[in-house]
């Protein structure tokens, strides 16, 4: 994690995050509904300005990829993330040039799609 103050102390270019949720409700990553308010609901949260619309698409010739994947452009990166059916898995990665706190992110995503467990990934980019 890296606080605000030592964000703007070290001149840090941004951070990405990485969140693996595991046995997520099935209903919920099925349903391009209910992920694109989790897109407009985390951007309020973390305080991001989303650009453009966000895109769902539900795809996957292989049984062990299918799922949708989402795309949201915010004026500091892009949030993007992939959906697994079969394993009931999301794969979230957040990047921003703004500071965020990753750890509000990791919740707002394991309540959200009601996750089992949760693995976060924090890289500062300079």
């Amino acid at each position: 994690m890296i606080t605000k103050q030592d964000f703007d102390k070290k001149r840090v270019w941004g951070i990405s995050t990485a969140i693996n949720l595991k046995n997520c409700d099935p209903a919920l990553i099925r349903s391009e509904n209910h992920i694109r308010q989790f897109v407009y609901e985390l951007c309020e949260l973390i305080n991001v300005k989303r650009f453009g619309d966000c895109v769902i698409v539900d795809f996957g010739e292989r049984e062990e990829i299918s799922g949708f994947s989402m795309t949201q452009l915010i004026e500091t990166s892009l949030i993007s993330a992939h959906f697994v059916n079969k394993t009931n898995k999301v794969f979230l990665d957040v990047f921003s040039c703004a500071h965020y706190d990753s750890q509000i992110v990791l919740e707002k995503a394991k309540t959200f799609f009601k996750a089992e467990s949760a693995k976060m990934d924090i890289l500062i980019r300079k």
